[in-house]
């Protein structure tokens, strides 16, 4: 059956094509990105939802839930259930900040900590795969090109 090109809402081809859109193609390499990362986590007891939270307390340990959640650019109800799930696979424990009783500080347990050398190897290995057909100045262009993509939608979210 033939497509009707015309009239409103009619087919246009050329309107949007996934294969030369920025958005679409980005959000198709995040999911291969976190496919290619969950098959090398998992085996660790990580899971991509937890590994950027993850990141951040490796980094910084003894923050809180409201300050992991901005690092990590998710909402605090998504917070709380990935800390809770972390909390059960004995991932991070919480404790009192000790300058404010009432608000709970998130630290990685030992057992995050003996995982972070694998994970990151983990990581590095994804990026080696995604970038092997790049230059060395071509993977820090994209670099610089992806930070300044992120800092303007950033920018456009406040």
């Amino acid at each position: 059956m033939p497509v009707d090109r015309v009239g409103p809402g009619a087919y246009d081809p050329v309107m949007f094509r996934r294969d030369r859109s920025l958005g679409y193609q980005v959000n198709h390499l995040a999911r291969l990105f976190a496919q290619a990362l969950e098959r090398r986590i998992t085996p660790l007891g990580l899971s991509p939802g937890q590994f950027p939270a993850m990141l951040v307390l490796w980094e910084s340990p003894g923050i809180s839930q409201g300050e992991l959640a901005r690092k990590v650019a998710v909402e605090q109800p998504t917070m709380a259930n990935t800390l809770n799930r972390m909390e059960r696979d004995g991932l991070i424990e919480r404790r009192p900040d000790p300058d404010d009783r009432r608000r709970m500080l998130i630290y990685p347990t030992q057992h995050a900590l003996a995982l972070r050398d694998r994970a990151h190897e983990a990581a590095n290995q994804v990026n080696a795969l995604a970038t092997a057909r790049l230059s060395e100045d071509h993977k820090a262009q994209l670099l610089d090109l992806t930070n300044a993509l992120i800092l303007a939608l950033d920018e456009d979210e406040q």
